[in-house]
């Protein structure tokens, strides 16, 4: 009996060593456990904090948040002209950027209409004296943009209203498709100012014939873009039409014209987004072709004819005849040669009623007609 109680005795010992190795065991355990989650849950909180949660949604100081503002709800970077003409778009890309339209008219904002005065030359402005004097006192209603030889470096000074107005250029030869192209060029980077609203394509030897207020008046109020298409029927007309344009250009609406046109934006957007006509030109257009006398007043002609006044409003002289029209000197330069060229041409349409105001520009003058032209600027044509 005793041993028997004995041996209960050990065994409750036994059991109870046991249950003390026991006890301390598991708590290590649910520590461990613990400690595991605790790290856990601490590097996913880190990870969601770094990956998800939202940056300066509500920012703590008033300049921090107005960034964002002026990038969501402000129309300056619509409105207001590029800071500088130069950029690093091709040509696709700037044509394609130049014929966004808006399509709803009524502009949230004060509009000033401006005119886009486009100048294509190989090199320097000679007669810019004469077209500072025109411009001057108009600031805000107009633009400049000159295209020339991408070697050519101007030399105006910073107060000159040229001053780096010159756009990316690339070589451009009289007759060939380079010409159409950089005047497609200066009519994109001008159709970048939302505020351009009429485009005057003008070389180095043109010169204006009134002064600013009658001629951005003469612009504003036509209904029609001043560019010439007419039927030649002659070997200087259909006679340079290739079969090969058919069937986007038909020899019926085959059109020549002169290349110095003024357009209205409308106008302007059409020739800049062109895709159809350009490829047939370019083509098929060549020598004794020239493209620059057809390919505008063909493709304009066809897709937007009721928006043309099939004219132009810079006067030439063809009369001596040959492939390039007579060039003015010093010589020629008199008041009763300025007082012709204001008379003459005086019977046209504008805005389908007669009128005996009809060319507003003049070309060409050679650098020699500068001095005597400011002479009689004052006088004769309104400026200076």
């Amino acid at each position: 009996m005793q041993s028997r109680v004995s041996s209960l005795e050990e065994g409750k010992d036994a059991t109870a060593r046991s249950q003390s190795r026991v006890f301390p065991l598991t708590l290590l355990k649910f520590f461990a456990l613990f400690l595991f989650l605790g790290l856990g849950f601490s590097v996913i909180s880190m990870y969601m904090t770094r990956y998800f949660t939202v940056h300066n949604v509500v920012p703590t100081t008033r300049t921090s948040f107005e960034p964002c503002v002026h990038e969501l709800n402000n129309l300056d970077r619509w409105i207001k002209p590029p800071s500088s003409l130069i950029h690093t778009m091709n040509d696709e890309e700037l044509l394609w950027r130049a014929s966004f339209v808006p399509r709803v008219k009524n502009y949230p904002f004060r509009r000033v209409p401006k005119v886009a005065f486009m100048f294509l030359s190989k090199g320097p402005l000679p007669l810019y004296p004469l077209w500072e004097r025109f411009f001057e006192g108009h600031e805000g209603l107009y633009s400049i943009y000159v295209h020339s030889l991408p070697s050519y470096r101007p030399t105006f000074m910073p107060t000159s209203i040229f001053y780096q107005r010159q756009i990316p250029s690339q070589v451009s030869e009289w007759g060939r498709m380079s010409m159409c192209e950089a005047e497609r060029r200066l009519l994109a980077n001008a159709l970048l100012d939302i505020s351009n609203e009429w485009f005057v394509l003008l070389s180095e030897s043109c010169i204006p014939l009134y002064n600013f207020t009658i001629i951005y008046t003469y612009l504003m109020k036509s209904r029609y873009s001043f560019v010439g298409a007419f039927d030649d029927p002659g070997p200087y007309g259909r006679g340079r039409y290739n079969e090969n344009m058919a069937p986007e250009v038909n020899i019926t609406q085959w059109r020549k014209g002169s290349q110095w046109f003024a357009s209205n934006r409308k106008v302007a957007v059409n020739i800049v987004e062109d895709v159809k006509y350009y490829p047939k030109f370019f083509e098929f257009c060549q020598p004794h072709c020239y493209v620059d006398e057809h390919y505008f007043p063909t493709m304009l002609s066809i897709e937007v004819p009721h928006l043309l006044a099939n004219r132009s409003i810079t006067w030439v002289d063809w009369s001596r005849g040959g492939a390039h029209p007579a060039t003015f000197g010093e010589a020629d330069i008199t008041e009763a040669f300025l007082k012709k060229i204001l008379e003459d041409g005086s019977d046209c349409l504008y805005n389908d009623q007669p009128s005996s105001l009809c060319f507003v520009f003049a070309r060409k003058f050679a650098p020699s007609a500068l001095e005597p032209l400011l002479e009689f600027a004052p006088k004769l044509l309104g400026f200076g």
